[in-house]
């Protein structure tokens, strides 16, 4: 049976200057399914790759899963759009919320990739040009090649997805951005392996709510998503690195 793998492309919050944005790229039976998508992303693939050991290219990857519209979490999308449409002449497959899919185009890429000049005149193009959608559901889980994802929604700024996702008989329980949620942990508990957000502010989760979770819970959790000045080295809790590979 294939591993269900994850590894780790971008730990950081939108103001880091040491770490990518928060990514994740989860991989089974030969699929690839990329969670988030911040700036410059064949950048973030590149310097994973190193640290991984993995050869990891964009043209091996034509699922991504967007959690939500904050820039750190998909700024690179516009940039892996226009990849896969003039050098592989693919559209991205993008796995997301309904609330998110009725905001993505009109109020983030469309500015900038609506129109294109072939040279000789403009033409106007539209996102099923770009996308094709797969749209997670609040009530019932959603199939992406190997894997089964089940998604909440967090308490964030703007509707994020929470996701629970499933494969080869193993279970991965990822927050994504949100406020501590006592009932959010109960979605995730269940799982082998879970991920889990902290940073500062009243829409992130504060380490010490974490810290306070039961020691069996936390030996399964791992630290994402963290500012520049969270001390990974006194943390209870593993902090995740950029190039990490977790089997789940």
């Amino acid at each position: 049976m294939s591993e269900f793998e994850v590894i780790v492309l971008g730990v950081g919050d939108t103001f880091s200057e040491r770490h990518h944005g928060t990514s994740l790229l989860l991989c089974c039976e030969g699929f690839r399914l990329a969670i988030d998508c911040p700036d410059a992303y064949r950048g973030v693939l590149h310097d994973a790759a190193k640290r991984s050991g993995r050869e990891l290219s964009l043209s091996d990857i034509d699922h991504v899963l967007i959690t939500h519209v904050h820039g750190d979490h998909m700024n690179g999308l516009e940039g892996v759009a226009f990849y896969k449409h003039f050098a592989d002449k693919k559209r991205v497959h993008l796995v997301t919320s309904p609330e998110v899919r009725a905001t993505i185009w009109e109020q983030r890429l469309k500015a900038s990739m609506g129109q294109l000049f072939d040279g000789q005149q403009y033409r106007v193009l539209g996102f099923g040009d770009y996308f094709e959608v797969t749209e997670l559901s609040w009530a019932e889980p959603v199939v992406v090649g190997p894997f089964t994802v089940r998604a909440r929604r967090t308490v964030h700024h703007v509707p994020t997805s929470a996701l629970f996702i499933e494969a080869a008989g193993r279970s991965l329980g990822y927050s994504a951005d949100t406020a501590f949620d006592a009932e959010l942990i109960a979605f995730l508990e269940p799982a082998d392996l879970i991920i889990h957000e902290t940073n500062l502010g009243p829409a992130h989760t504060p380490y010490a709510s974490l810290a306070a979770l039961p020691a069996q819970l936390r030996a399964r959790m791992r630290l994402i998503h963290y500012p520049d000045s969270f001390d990974t080295s006194s943390s209870c809790i593993q902090s995740l690195r950029e190039g990490d590979l977790l089997v789940v």
